[in-house]
């Protein structure tokens, strides 16, 4: 009962998602060829006066809300992959709003990411079981975590105006993916009323890289179209937190070796999916024509 609300929640959640990042990248500046894909400090708060961004980030913000409910309801691996409805909802929405028609194409690879992540899902529904996440485990998240944000940090700053909107996806896809196992750690202490220092330093890092992907985001928004971005998010994202839950945490441990390679399966079909919407995306095949 608890893992179907859970699963109703996330796909509420991947709704609020899809509207959000719509709205978020039609208040975003297009900016010039030659500085395209970055969005620095001033353009993200002068963001801060408009309307219908700020529309976006509350729907991302319930979203977000929703999706964090969902994920004390259920294991991380069902719960975390439903976002990828999302994709075909903004999909559609962007078309829409850009009279842009979806081609053949691009419609092939939406169904690769799509089919990537019903199959990943489904698989994981049967097998997932719901594991607490020790000082051990959260400590080890903590530290993979930190060195990727110290580098992406790095990147991103240094070669940041020379990376596309694929790379910006990619870096925020693997950010979000800590980030849910992360608030789940965080929302369970609290709940059990551990306030220790663990659960601030965990706190701490998780609000960092929820900034620097959000910064990654507002940048792919100005290099790509909205759909592509919900792409990377709603499959790097869940891949790298499924990975965290059966590396870590261990909640796929009733899985046999047939499962697994279902997983791995599902995976890389999802994930040449997002490659090849990154490809043939009508709005990107225009900018490069």
């Amino acid at each position: 009962m608890l893992r179907a609300l859970a699963i109703c929640l996330s796909l509420l959640a991947a709704v609020a998602l899809a509207f959000g990042a719509q709205f978020q990248n039609d208040s975003v500046v297009k900016k010039t060829d030659e500085d395209k894909t970055k969005v620095g400090l001033r353009q993200v708060l002068s963001l801060f006066a408009k309307p219908r961004w700020l529309t976006g980030m509350s729907l991302l913000a319930g979203g977000a809300v929703l999706q964090i409910s969902a994920l004390t309801l259920a294991p991380l691996i069902v719960v975390q992959p439903l976002g990828g409805i999302a994709l075909v909802i903004t999909s559609l929405l962007n078309a829409r709003a850009t009279k842009t028609s979806i081609n053949r194409a691009t419609w092939i690879a939406i169904s690769l990411c799509t089919f990537g992540i019903a199959a990943f899902v489904s698989v994981a529904s049967s097998v997932a079981a719901e594991v607490k996440l020790d000082d051990s485990n959260l400590w080890q998240i903590l530290i993979v975590l930190s060195v990727i944000v110290a580098v992406f940090s790095v990147l991103f700053f240094t070669i940041g105006k020379k990376a596309k909107a694929i790379s910006f996806i990619l870096g925020a896809g693997v950010l979000y993916g800590f980030v849910a196992s992360l608030i789940k750690a965080v929302v369970q202490r609290i709940i059990q009323g551990d306030f220790s220092l663990l659960t601030l330093v965990c706190a701490v890092i998780t609000a960092c890289a929820v900034l620097l992907g959000g910064w990654f985001v507002q940048n792919a928004y100005a290099s790509g179209p909205p759909d592509l971005v919900i792409a990377g998010l709603t499959v790097v994202d869940p891949m790298v937190a499924v990975c965290l839950g059966i590396v870590i945490l261990g909640e796929a441990q009733q899985a046999n070796p047939i499962t697994l390679l279902i997983f791995i399966s599902s995976a890389i079909v999802a994930v040449i999916g997002v490659w090849t919407l990154s490809k043939v995306h009508p709005e990107l095949v225009e900018d490069h024509g």
